[in-house]
């Protein structure tokens, strides 16, 4: 005479297909972002006020035509001190942003995006659509995005 079984009859276990965690999911949409035109002056006090590292340049059509960072406005503050020059007033963004900008697709897997991350040393990378600044992604959401994941769903 066999074993017989108390936990019943045995069904099979569905395994939950996950979505994928894209990066338009964790990416900021509404963003402080810069003028051209703007000086540099105004962008150290938005910076320091806001709490944040940089933030996009765009045109009149939100499209992004650069990125402003806290890096280059201390090389501005860096260079007027070398050469003995009070902090020029005038310096505008344009003068100081960084024109090649790296972007990424809002669709973009989330674990894809934190590669990148590591492959390009950026802080931030600006999310396009049809050619206009729609969000940002940093490397402080992708950590929001990993503490919200359970250790069994990472693929």
């Amino acid at each position: 005479m066999g074993i017989k079984s108390f936990q019943g009859k045995r069904t099979a276990v569905l395994k939950k297909e996950t979505e994928p965690i894209l990066v338009s999911d964790y990416m900021t949409k509404n963003l402080i972002t810069f003028s051209k035109n703007q000086s540099l002056e105004d962008v150290i006090a938005t910076l320091v006020a806001n709490r944040i590292s940089g933030g996009p340049v765009v045109n009149e059509n939100n499209e992004l035509i650069g990125i402003i960072s806290e890096g280059d406005c201390i090389k501005h503050i860096s260079e007027s001190r070398y050469y003995n020059l009070p902090v020029d007033k005038d310096n505008t963004v344009e003068r100081a942003m960084a024109t090649e900008v790296e972007t990424i697709d809002g669709n973009m897997n989330i674990f894809d995006a934190a590669n990148q991350f590591l492959k390009s040393k950026r802080r931030r990378f600006p999310i396009l659509e049809n050619g206009k600044l729609i969000g940002q992604i940093s490397q402080k959401d992708i950590l929001k995005a990993a503490l919200k994941m359970k250790g069994n769903s990472w693929k």
